[in-house]
């Protein structure tokens, strides 16, 4: 099992002034005790339930790529960015942007968005539920048409692009890992049989409720004809309210158990302090490896 680390806020002691010197830090630290990848969500403001909207909240991708040039090893992505964000080719020249300053480490993480506050307050699109899943699957037939080497006209409901040319492409081969996060049993999940390299289910469902889901990603990729075995299974858990190292190894062991392969921690508690990641780069990282 391989674990990773997201980081939802930016909330830090020192003001704006260190939140770069502090996530610089909070990347190379990961990156060296051995995390698989990090993960910042895809928000422009703070979301419900972490904090205020008011709160430092950073752009994704410039985040993700300001990470990539202080570390080596983890993959980067959005835990993940709401369709309605950027267009279908703007999200596939910020995708590959990524993959090639981090030297093919990027995970396009993406989903159908929720957050209408928002895209209210920012004047960014936010059509109807219905509207944003068919932006989602033609965004996806886009960056693996473009990814494939074809920089044909593409011409759908949403996006028409008369000359999608993608210049450099990605470094990763056969193209950027795709993450389709969101557990929706009709829509998402079947996306994410059809595109995904892999899928973000939230971990509070407990096991019960991601082998359940886990099961609906089975069946669609029955119906859609994939080998479900090549779609990576995550899971997001919350590391709060304090980090129990001994707690999440048992966590990771019933996650493995049922078929997840590598978790996200999320809130990991005083993560700018950074001894938290230390211990779980000692900890639980060594200790869930052969899971």
């Amino acid at each position: 099992m391989k674990i990773g680390l997201q980081i939802p806020n930016f909330t830090w002691p020192g003001g704006v002034e260190k939140i770069g010197p502090t996530l610089a830090e909070i990347a190379r630290t990961a990156d060296s005790v051995g995390f698989a990848s990090i993960w910042v969500m895809d928000h422009y403001f703070q979301i419900r339930g972490i904090g205020e909207h008011t709160e430092p909240m950073l752009e994704g991708y410039s985040a993700l790529n300001f990470m990539a040039a202080h570390t080596q090893k983890v993959t980067l992505g959005t835990m993940v960015s709401g369709v309605n964000y950027r267009t279908a080719g703007f999200m596939l020249k910020v995708a590959t942007t990524l993959d090639v300053l981090s030297g093919g480490r990027a995970w396009l993480g993406i989903g159908a968005g929720w957050n209408e506050q928002e895209s209210l307050g920012l004047g960014l699109p936010f059509p109807p539920l219905k509207e944003r899943f068919e932006r989602l699957e033609e965004t996806l037939q886009i960056v693996t048409q473009v990814w494939s080497g074809d920089f044909s006209a593409y011409h759908g409901k949403h996006y028409d692009l008369a000359e999608p040319v993608n210049s450099p492409q990605p470094v990763s081969k056969p193209h950027p890992r795709i993450m389709i996060g969101g557990g929706g049993e009709q829509k998402t999940l079947r996306i994410a049989a059809q595109y995904g390299d892999g899928c973000n289910l939230f971990g509070r469902l407990g096991v019960e409720g991601l082998t359940h889901k886990l099961d609906v990603l089975k069946r669609h990729c029955e119906v859609v004809g994939r080998d479900y075995n090549e779609i990576e299974r995550t899971a997001l858990i919350s590391a709060q309210p304090t980090l129990d190292t001994a707690g999440l190894v048992k966590t990771c062991r019933e996650l493995a158990a049922i078929g997840i392969q590598h978790v996200m921690l999320s809130n990991v508690p005083e993560v700018y302090a950074i001894k938290p990641l230390e211990a779980i780069g000692k900890q639980v990282i060594p200790e869930v490896a052969g899971l």
